[in-house]
């Protein structure tokens, strides 16, 4: 009865028009594959070969059944890939902690490729001050998390960056400033990030120039940031996709800041989870 095995050997032969290096090539013996050839003609009724002590030929037979063998070959290999694809396919729940800034400026783009390559796979989303993802991540509230590298990151944690993000000063558009030389620093109210990457960042910026804020508020999350100074509540520092994402844009005047540390912004997540298939199927598409 013909089989793969017998399509893959006679396959083969029609093609190398030769014994010896299609026995040795698929490991048999020639006798085994004389036999072989000869089952599957008297399999289909007619000679296949036509072989003398020089060459072996093709007959008009032999010619179909080779055409036959591709086409019934090259569809095994592909029923075997889809099945293997198939069972490949991740299932399961994620969750991803991140800002709600980066939820629409870093997200969507990672999120298309992940679905449509592990559709049965569900991400749960957690938006939040982006100053609580490392925690969220090291107290497995959360699988990963979208956060912002720091040098006291625990050394337990995966870092996988995905951009570097500058900060700006932001200005009421009312308070008609468009160069850092135009702040009077002792009577402008500043806003200050009360945690997280920016507050060192901030801090060490302001203590480097010398500055001495005089501070309004200090508050939670850059979009509260960006919300107070375009209610004229003072200046503030934020990485800049915040503002140009923020309904308030129009409010605010955006200054660039020179010799200012940028956002390091990445994917984490526990370093003893990286080789979880959910887990390290996401940071793929990263």
């Amino acid at each position: 009865m013909m089989d793969l095995r017998t399509l893959q050997l006679f396959e083969h032969l029609a093609t190398s028009l030769h014994f010896g290096k299609t026995a040795e090539a698929l490991f048999v013996s020639p006798p085994t594959l004389s036999r072989a050839i000869k089952r599957l003609e008297e399999e289909v009724g007619a000679p296949l070969l036509v072989r003398d002590n020089r060459s072996v030929k093709l007959t008009a037979a032999g010619e179909q059944m080779q055409r036959f063998a591709q086409e019934t070959l090259q569809q095994w290999q592909n029923t075997k890939l889809g099945i293997h694809q198939q069972a490949q396919q991740l299932a399961g729940e994620l969750s991803l902690f991140c800002s709600v800034t980066a939820s629409y400026s870093h997200l969507p783009a990672i999120l298309d490729s992940f679905r449509h390559r592990h559709p049965q796979a569900e991400i749960r989303l957690t938006t939040g001050d982006p100053a609580l993802s490392i925690e969220k991540v090291v107290q497995e509230q959360a699988d990963m998390a979208i956060a912002v590298h720091s040098p006291d990151m625990p050394k337990h944690l995966y870092f996988q960056p995905l951009d570097t993000l500058p900060l700006v000063m932001i200005c009421p558009v009312g308070y008609r400033v468009g160069r850092l030389e135009q702040i009077d620093w002792r009577t402008m109210p500043m806003v200050m990030p009360d945690s997280g990457p920016s507050k060192r960042i901030v801090h060490h910026w302001l203590a480097e120039k010398g500055i001495r804020p005089k501070i309004y508020a200090s508050v939670s999350g850059h979009e509260a940031i960006v919300s107070m100074v375009a209610l004229g509540c003072g200046i503030g520092i934020v990485p800049r996709p915040v503002v140009e994402n923020s309904v308030v844009l129009d409010k605010v005047s955006v200054i660039a800041l020179d010799h200012i540390e940028s956002f390091r912004l990445g994917l984490c997540c526990l370093q003893q989870r990286v080789a979880e298939p959910l887990i390290n199927a996401l940071l793929e598409q990263a």
